[in-house]
C-alpha cells in the first residue's frame, strides 16, 4: 500500500502538478505535446501559486499583518485563490469582480469568505473599461480600509511563483522541450515560465498567445472578447516582450471549440484559456512537426465556467425520459 504524508495545510497541495501526453487529441503531423495539469492545484487553477507567492511576500516584509485586510480585483480564479489563502491565513479579504465572470466563480469565492463588489459589464464581455474600471474600485476599497492591495497587474511578486513552474515543466520532461505556449492575462505566467526554461535553454522557444478580438500585444487594437482572465484591453505592466520569441492569437470562439473538443476527445475538462493554449500549440506543432515537444498550461478546471457560453447549453440538448403508459397517472 502507498503511504502519503499527512499535510500540515491546504496550502502544502499547491504546484508539483502533474504533466500529462495528449493522445487523439493531436493531428498526426503535430508535435508533441503536453499540457500541465495545473487543475491539480486547490482550487483547480495555476493561480493558486501566484496568490500565495504574493501574499507570502508581503508577510515577509511587513506589508500585510495579522489579521489584516486583503484587496483585489479579479477576473475569478485569482480572486478564488486568494479567498483559499486568506481564508487559511485567517485574513479578512475585499475582492472587486464583474458579472463578465462566471458565477461559479464569484460564487466559490463567496464560499471561502470574501467580500464582493461586482462592477457591472457590457453584456458580459472583457474589455479595457472594465478593467480599469474594476482597478479604479479595488483602489477605491484599499483607500477606505488602509488594506493590503495585491494589485496582480502591477506585483513582481508572483513571478517567482511562475519561475518554479518553469523549473518544474524543465525537470518533468528531463530537458526535453522544444517549445512553450501560454495565453497571457498579467503576462506574470507566460513571462515567468519562458524566463525559467530560457535560463534552462535559451533555444527553447517561448509564444505568448492573446486574443485576437484584442491583440493589443501585437500591436492591434483594444477591443472584447470572452477568454476569461487573458487580454485586459492594454500593454499590462509585468509584460515583458524579451520574456517570449513570439505573440499569437487566438479567437474566443476557437478557443472555446478546443476546450470542448478537449473535454470530448481526452476527458479532460478544462477552462477557455486552456483551449486557446492548445488551439495555438496545435498551430505551432504541426509546424515543428512530430519529432518536437511542446507544453502549454491547463489554467483551470472546466467546473468554473458551467454555466458560461462556453458549456452551459451541454445539457439543454438532454433527452428527457418518461415511463411508458400513463406517466400523469400518479402512482398509488
Amino acid at each position: 500500500m502507498t503511504s502519503h504524508r499527512v499535510q500540515a495545510s491546504i496550502l502544502d497541495r499547491i504546484g508539483n502538478t502533474s504533466l500529462i501526453e495528449l493522445g487523439p487529441f493531436v493531428p498526426p503531423d503535430c508535435a508533441r505535446i503536453l499540457l500541465k495539469a495545473e487543475s491539480e492545484n486547490p482550487t483547480g487553477s495555476m493561480k493558486d501559486r501566484m496568490a500565495l507567492a504574493m501574499i507570502e511576500a508581503a508577510e515577509a516584509d511587513g506589508r500585510l499583518k495579522k489579521g489584516g485586510q486583503v484587496i483585489e480585483y479579479t477576473a475569478g480564479s485569482t480572486g478564488v485563490s486568494l479567498a483559499m489563502i486568506c481564508a487559511a491565513k485567517g485574513y479578512r479579504l475585499s475582492l472587486v469582480t464583474s458579472d463578465a465572470f462566471s458565477i461559479e466563480k464569484r460564487n466559490q469565492m463567496a464560499a471561502y469568505g470574501a467580500e464582493l463588489t461586482i462592477v457591472p459589464s457590457v453584456e458580459g464581455r472583457m474589455d479595457e473599461a472594465l478593467t480599469r474600471n474594476m482597478i479604479e474600485a479595488a483602489r477605491q476599497i484599499t483607500e477606505a480600509t488602509s488594506g493590503f492591495w495585491t494589485d496582480q497587474l502591477e506585483n513582481a511578486d508572483q513571478l517567482p511563483a511562475y519561475h518554479a513552474l518553469g523549473d518544474e515543466i524543465w525537470a518533468q520532461t528531463g530537458g526535453k522541450v522544444n517549445a512553450f505556449v501560454q495565453m497571457t492575462g498579467t503576462a506574470a505566467s507566460s513571462r515567468g515560465v519562458s524566463e525559467a526554461l530560457h535560463r534552462h535553454n535559451p533555444d527553447i522557444h517561448c509564444v505568448a498567445v492573446e486574443p485576437s478580438e484584442s491583440a493589443v500585444l501585437s500591436g492591434g487594437a483594444s477591443g472584447e472578447h470572452k477568454i476569461e482572465g487573458v487580454g485586459a484591453g492594454f500593454v499590462v505592466p509585468l509584460w515583458n516582450r524579451d520574456s517570449v520569441d513570439d505573440i499569437a492569437t487566438v479567437s474566443t470562439e476557437t478557443a472555446m471549440e478546443t476546450a470542448r473538443r478537449l473535454a470530448r476527445v481526452e476527458a479532460i475538462f478544462a477552462g477557455t484559456s486552456t483551449g486557446g493554449n492548445l488551439a495555438t500549440a496545435i498551430d505551432l506543432g504541426r509546424r515543428l512537426g512530430p519529432s518536437a515537444t511542446i507544453v502549454t498550461l491547463m489554467c483551470d478546471s472546466g467546473a468554473k465556467y458551467l454555466s458560461t457560453a462556453l458549456y452551459g447549453g451541454g445539457a439543454k440538448a438532454a433527452r428527457e425520459w418518461r415511463p411508458s403508459g400513463d406517466s400523469t397517472t400518479a402512482p398509488e
